[in-house]
């Protein structure tokens, strides 16, 4: 999924700023962002950070679904649905934050990439709720669908990959074999420090992913 859009700052900032796209990977409650900036050739990370997405005064927010089990359907749904608000509120907050920060140090946000489920949530709520698996999937959803959501209210392009085909696509979009392209991930981990689990690389590599959608010529 490739969505193409004006950016902040239009095109000819673009060119007087080193462009730079964000890599996500959502939780319940919270994502990994990290920011990948330079030519798709030889990108570098230029920030790392936690995205809350959970209101921490509202205890249903970080796993609403969790929390509208038992309920009847008409107040489960309005759970959810002050649950999805909050997450996009924060989402957007966020995102703008990180836009901000990197506008800031000389960069220009060129569009942002998102690690997707590879399952399918369930069609209605009802059918959500009577599957405790489902529940967990329709979490996951919820954050993920934020954040692609915050991207477009922000202008930005979004790639979405799903997780199970990220080094496939990765290894095939960057014209880089797999192997060289974990090593070349670690790398980047280096260069930046700690933490630099499964989290920081996925992000990072949808980020790269994003960032070659439209390599500047």
């Amino acid at each position: 999924m490739t969505k193409r859009a004006g950016c902040d700052g239009g095109a000819a900032e673009t060119t007087t700023r080193t462009r730079a796209a964000l890599g996500f990977r959502a939780h319940s409650g919270w994502a990994v962002v990290v920011a990948i900036a330079g030519s798709p050739r030889s990108p570098r990370v230029v920030d790392r950070r936690r995205v809350e997405l959970a209101d921490p005064d509202k205890q249903a927010s970080k796993q609403p679904y969790h929390a509208a089990e038992g309920l009847d359907l008409k107040k489960a749904e309005e759970l959810v649905r002050r649950a999805t608000e909050d997450a996009q509120r924060l989402a957007r907050q966020g995102l703008r934050a990180v836009i901000d920060d990197l506008h800031a140090g000389g960069h220009q946000v060129i569009g942002c990439g998102i690690v997707l489920a590879s399952g399918r949530p369930a069609t209605t709520l009802a059918a959500t709720l009577a599957s405790h698996a489902l529940i967990h999937t329709a979490e996951g959803e919820l954050f993920r669908n934020v954040l692609v959501r915050s991207g477009e209210h922000h202008d930005l392009p979004v790639t979405g990959v799903r997780e199970r085909e990220l080094f496939a696509r990765g290894a095939a979009e960057l014209s880089i074999p797999a192997g060289e392209l974990e090593r070349r991930l670690a790398e980047l981990g280096r260069a930046i420090g700690p933490p630099w689990a499964q989290d920081q690389k996925y992000a990072a590599l949808v980020a790269w992913l994003a960032l070659a959608v439209d390599p500047q010529p």
